[in-house]
């Protein structure tokens, strides 16, 4: 069906330095919160856009049923970029009492990079349930899939570019087990998100 490159270690380096780029000195560390928004905005709206198109790689990705990835994975992934969309500025600190006449205040950041792997098992809605929040949270990713389906998280690759989010930003590797433990322990990553974890 297709032939992908398998990512190697100096692949993941060279993810893990564009994310860090993109993080401390790229644009998306000073991107206000709503244009960081729109990106995820605009990115649910190239994905409905492309739903047929992406329903057919999915089902070449893992034998879904492409109708049944359209009206399932398709929609819950276009869902879950807008909700994240909504999140993104609206993440906000708090303002506590302590002892005496002050007040604590706090404020929520972004941890930086986010190495992610996802599973072969719903693609597409992984990828969206890995990237959603971290880059709502103003994270840079390194995002490692299933070496059975890549297709999927690849073309949405390709999506977020035309989305507009900036170069660097998000990094998609494919490879096998031994790429995903070597991110794993990257030490240029501060979060490491595997299916099931946040």
């Amino acid at each position: 069906m297709a032939t992908i490159q398998k990512g190697t270690k100096e692949d993941i380096d060279a993810a893990v330095s564009a994310a860090r780029h993109a993080f401390e000195k790229g644009p998306w560390s000073r991107m206000a919160a709503s244009d960081r928004a729109l990106c995820l905005f605009r990115l649910a709206d190239l994905v409905e856009k492309h739903a047929h198109e992406l329903a057919a790689i999915e089902a070449i990705n893992n034998g879904k049923p492409a109708h049944i990835a359209k009206i399932a994975d398709l929609v819950l992934s276009t869902k879950t970029y807008r909700y994240y969309g909504g999140w993104a500025d609206k993440i906000k600190g708090s303002t506590l009492p302590i002892s005496g006449p002050f007040n604590l205040s706090t404020r929520r950041e972004p941890v930086g990079v986010v190495g992610q792997i996802i599973p072969w098992n719903f693609p597409l809605l992984m990828q969206a349930w890995k990237l959603g929040p971290a880059l709502a949270a103003g994270c840079t990713v390194v995002m490692k899939t299933a070496e059975q389906t890549p297709l999927s998280a690849l073309r949405i690759a390709e999506l977020i570019k035309e989305a507009g989010f900036p170069d660097g930003v998000v990094n998609i590797v494919s490879g096998f087990g031994d790429i995903g433990a070597y991110l794993a322990r990257h030490p240029g990553v501060d979060k490491i998100a595997f299916t099931g974890s946040t």
